[in-house]
Formats: C-alpha cells, sequence, structure tokens
C-alpha cells in the first residue's frame, strides 16, 4: 500500500516494487494518473490520506483482491516552505492535515491487523527536515519532527507484535515537491541548493532503498534511514 504514489517519490516506489513483482494497492487524489503509470497487478483508487472513510474502502479494495496488506509506505505529503509568520495559516493546515493526520490515518488503519498476524511493516516517508532545521522550514519541519516522533513511539509499542516501523528521511530528491513551494522567497533558497546538487538525488534510490530494508527478514527492522547526495552539504 503506497500513499501519494501519482507522481514523484511515490510514483518511483511503485515502479520498484512492481517490478520487483509485488502486488500493489496505490493511493492517491489523481487516480488518472495512478492508472498511467500502467503497473501490472495493482488496484488505483483515488483517495485522500486525510478522509478515513476512503483510505478504509481502498484498503477494502485492495485485500478483496490481493490478500492482508503487509507494507504501508506512507509516502503522501505536501511541502509548503515559507516562515511561520509570512505564512497563510491556511497552509499550515494543509501541512497538518496531510503531511501529520495523514500518517496517522494510514498507520491506524493497517495496524491493528498486523499486529493480530504478528507480521506486517510500516515505512513512513519523512525527510531530512525532520532531524534538521532549515530556512523557511518553520511549519514543514514541524510535521516532519512529528513523523519522527510518532513512527519511535508506534515502532517500540509494536515491537513486541513482530510488526516493524522504518522512517526514511531523503534529502534533496528529483520529484514534483517543488510544485508545492507557493512562497517565492523559500522556493529561491531551497532551489540554489538543488541546482547546486543537479537535482539531488534520484527517486529510484530512495525507491531501492525502500525494496532493501522491506526485503530483510522480519526479523531485522532497519529503524532510520537518511538519504541525500553526495554533495548534500546541510
Amino acid at each position: 500500500m503506497i500513499t501519494g504514489a501519482s507522481a514523484g517519490i511515490g510514483a518511483e516506489i511503485a515502479r520498484t516494487f512492481a517490478e520487483a513483482g509485488h502486488p500493489l494497492l496505490l493511493l492517491a487524489r489523481r487516480r488518472e494518473k495512478l492508472l498511467d503509470l500502467g503497473l501490472p497487478d495493482a488496484v488505483c483508487c483515488e483517495a485522500d490520506v486525510r478522509d478515513r472513510d476512503r483510505i478504509a474502502a481502498a484498503i477494502a479494495e485492495g485485500e478483496a483482491r490481493f490478500g492482508p496488506v503487509d507494507l504501508l509506505v506512507n509516502n503522501a505529503g505536501v511541502s509548503r516552505l515559507a516562515r511561520l509568520d509570512d505564512q497563510d495559516p491556511a497552509e499550515w493546515r494543509d501541512l497538518i492535515d496531510i503531511n501529520v493526520i495523514g500518517v496517522l490515518n494510514c498507520m491506524h488503519a493497517v495496524l491493528p491487523a498486523m499486529k493480530a498476524r504478528r507480521h506486517g511493516t510500516i515505512v513512513n516517508v519523512s525527510s531530512i527536515a525532520g532531524r534538521k532545521v532549515y530556512p523557511f522550514h518553520d511549519v514543514y519541519g514541524g510535521t516532519k519532527h512529528f513523523v519522527h516522533a510518532v513512527s519511535e513511539g508506534v515502532r517500540g509499542a509494536s515491537a513486541e507484535h513482530d510488526v516493524r516501523v522504518m522512517t526514511i528521511s531523503p534529502g534533496i530528491t528529483k520529484s514534483e515537491i517543488d510544485k508545492t513551494i507557493t512562497d517565492p522567497a523559500a522556493f529561491a533558497v531551497w532551489s540554489a541548493d538543488r541546482d547546486r546538487m543537479e537535482g539531488g538525488i534520484d527517486a529510484e534510490h530512495v525507491a531501492r532503498t525502500i525494496l532493501f530494508a522491506y526485503k530483510l527478514p522480519q526479523s531485522v527492522n532497519l529503524q532510520e534511514m537518511t538519504i541525500t547526495a553526495t554533495a548534500q552539504r546541510y
């Protein structure tokens, strides 16, 4: 189960797992983009991670075809970069509802069954901004720090049930995340760093890192992963 699978890192995760032979439950707000991926053994569902009912319906559809969700990749997110005092408070709501509540909604939807089966993996896609503080990342960075904190809390609580919770924190990555940066000053700072690194890492490397971690034995949990371009200094 991959959220935000219609583009960028999410789409690359979907392609990588399809190539490895895994059936897929793909969620995004743009179902046509999911269908455009043309992946085999994929259930494509229009679903907003803020909507618990749609998430439940998508899971029911995917499980009816492929069986229980064994891996959740919580990838859906937005990057509204700005200084807190300059930012439209409506953007705070987008950041919190998608990057925080969306992550919680999806974990809540799959965890009970994973614990009951004593098998399952959750990978939460955070950001290097969840570990470091950057200019114009005031609220966005806060949401990603939350992802780290909640992931560690749920990991500890799930360990006795043999359920793995992992966090991956990419640095600047070639994806569509730049299209969600609406503040000109924030975009100027962010894009200058991106251009210096020739766009950052390919989304494929993030996807292959997640596949590697998932393929480890269930008794081995790669709890936290940070992946950046070698040229990324901060």
